[in-house]
């Protein structure tokens, strides 16, 4: 899931495009790439309502969080611009839907494989509230769908579950709604401790590359003239 470092002439590109992007739209980059973090990230399991997933999408670019995992068995995901407010032009969207392989199991083999403890939102009897949650290693939390919640498969490879406290009739939050409540806990319990969360700088590097060429008009035309005037063509 790291970003694949840039080489120098995406680094000469880079500061081509520079000059084509306002002084403003600079600062608010630097400033979402000192705030974005790979130190938390938010999983969906087949969701059947793209509003909702859209909302997570948008939730996780708003505290920073800078990937955002799809298990896609059944439904498709489709972004619902309305609600996700262009999120995914910021966030990194990692889909897993292959119709012939176990997309849940493939999904959690990466994150643990990059060194995630991964904990489903269930009312399990051995959860623990989003503020018990260790912090001393990378933390993925997974969210399943409106109808049924996780599947099985998804609980049963999870490190741990988490509970959110209800005093209602109701037996749980909107999708939506506990992705905002899990992730602002984390997020901000994360900034309180000595865990270096912040992006590396080739990871800073790589993502600048690629939000420069979305802000820029013209990305591909700019590019022609670069490659001319350094003689590439």
């Amino acid at each position: 899931m790291e970003e694949k470092p840039i080489g120098e002439y995406e680094k000469g590109l880079m500061e081509f495009f520079r000059d084509y992007v306002t002084e403003n739209k600079q600062s608010l980059i630097e400033n979402a790439l000192n705030e974005r973090t790979r130190y938390v990230t938010a999983v969906v399991e087949n969701i059947y309502k793209s509003q909702n997933a859209s909302a997570v999408l948008r939730t996780c670019d708003c505290f920073g969080v800078h990937d955002f995992h799809i298990v896609e068995d059944s439904p498709r995901y489709k972004m619902n611009p309305n609600v996700s407010k262009g999120a995914g032009a910021w966030v990194n969207i990692h889909r897993y839907d292959d119709e012939a392989g176990d997309n849940t199991e493939v999904c959690y083999e990466r994150l643990k494989s990059e060194g995630y403890k991964i904990y489903a939102t269930s009312p399990h009897a051995s959860g623990v509230p989003i503020e018990r949650v260790p912090l001393d290693s990378k933390v993925a939390v997974v969210f399943g769908n409106e109808h049924s919640g996780l599947s099985q498969k998804a609980l049963d490879m999870a490190d741990g579950y988490i509970t959110l406290p209800m005093y209602g009739f109701t037996e749980s939050f909107n999708i939506s709604v506990t992705a905002s409540i899990c992730l602002h806990n984390l997020v901000n319990r994360l900034r309180e401790t000595d865990v270096d969360w912040h992006l590396s700088q080739k990871e800073k590097d790589a993502i600048r590359y690629r939000w420069y060429r979305r802000v820029v008009r013209k990305a591909e035309a700019l590019e022609r003239r670069y490659r001319e005037e350094k003689g590439l063509l």
